[in-house]
């Protein structure tokens, strides 16, 4: 008997939904049903030689060589010009930079090749995950405080009791619909909490802010008794392009930089910047819109928080 597949995605909501349409697709056509564990970007140290002697997939992350299955939309996907140049577009990898989210390129990719047709509840799973991943929300109202299954469980999510909570949400959205998932008890109280702490995160921003110049905001949440509200910036500060940020994370500290989704620079004739590439300059990386890095110390943590926000200032000031 052949060793497992295991089923590596990133931990959010895109991800999420990636290993889980992947899963369901894999054990109707090969029979046979993979297992599924989360990755994060503090996971790539010594990349080549993940999950040595292992059958794995990724999904939704970056490039691997040794994966038999490999699905991402995100243009920092290769951690070297040698990876880039391994990859091939094939029956089993596809990469679309210009894909919102993974799932529908999963999905788009399992009907051309293999045949498989998209059931209403994944197609729902994929329509949501456009919305999270590329933050399309229709208001910062919705987004922050929109009741719909998948947001409920998106922002349940950012108080997870656990990183294995995660993969057991995977498995129930494998069997079920959103609104199942949402429905569940423990996903509920997860989302009572991060609730309140969302309400928390509104009110303790505004004295985190460190500068707030030419479109772009500075902001330092680093103590680990404040709380985080992605979009808390610019629910306060609707008039920013940009919003560049220190937060705690359970492995260290984590700078977050995001474009304005209700008022992008473009809206303002401007050019902006591709915010994930400048975040692999320092490790990490993103979308054009979104992007993070972990630096090894808090001190660096400000340091690059502070150089960033500035080159994103300066460049649009660049006309």
């Amino acid at each position: 008997m052949a060793d497992p597949l295991t089923i590596h995605y990133h931990r959010d909501f895109d991800g999420m939904v990636s290993a889980a349409v992947l899963a369901r697709i894999l054990t109707q056509r090969e029979g046979v049903q993979p297992q599924w564990k989360s990755v994060n970007y503090d996971q790539r140290t010594d990349w080549l030689n993940f999950e040595a002697g292992k059958r794995f997939a990724i999904v939704d992350f970056h490039f691997h060589p040794r994966c038999e299955y490999w699905f991402d939309h995100h243009s920092t996907t290769f951690l070297t010009e040698e990876l880039r140049a391994q990859y091939a577009p094939s029956d089993r990898w596809e990469w679309d930079m210009h894909s919102p989210s993974c799932p529908p390129l999963i999905l788009r990719h399992a009907e051309k090749h293999w045949g498989w047709k998209t059931d209403a509840r994944f197609a729902e799973m994929a329509k949501w995950s456009d919305v999270i991943d590329a933050a399309r929300f229709t208001t910062v109202d919705q987004a922050i405080f929109g009741d719909e299954p998948a947001l409920r469980i998106m922002r349940a999510l950012t108080a997870s009791p656990a990183v294995e909570w995660i993969d057991q949400l995977v498995g129930a959205m494998i069997e079920g619909d959103l609104a199942s998932v949402a429905d569940r008890e423990d996903v509920e109280k997860a989302h009572q909490r991060a609730s309140r702490n969302r309400d928390r995160a509104l009110q303790q921003f505004p004295p985190t802010v460190t500068w707030n110049k030419d479109g772009v905001l500075l902001f330092d949440a680093s103590s680990n008794q404040i709380r985080r509200e992605r979009f808390a910036a610019f629910y306060h500060h609707p008039k920013i392009f940009y919003s560049v940020g220190v937060i705690p994370t359970r492995s260290g500290f984590h700078v977050s930089a995001g474009e304005n989704p209700w008022n992008t620079p473009a809206k303002a004739g401007l050019e902006g910047a591709h915010i994930g590439t400048i975040m692999e300059r320092y490790g990490g990386g993103g979308h054009r819109g979104v992007g993070g890095a972990n630096p090894e110390s808090l001190q660096d943590a400000r340091r690059v928080a502070a150089e960033v926000a500035e080159e994103l200032r300066l460049k649009l000031q660049t006309k």
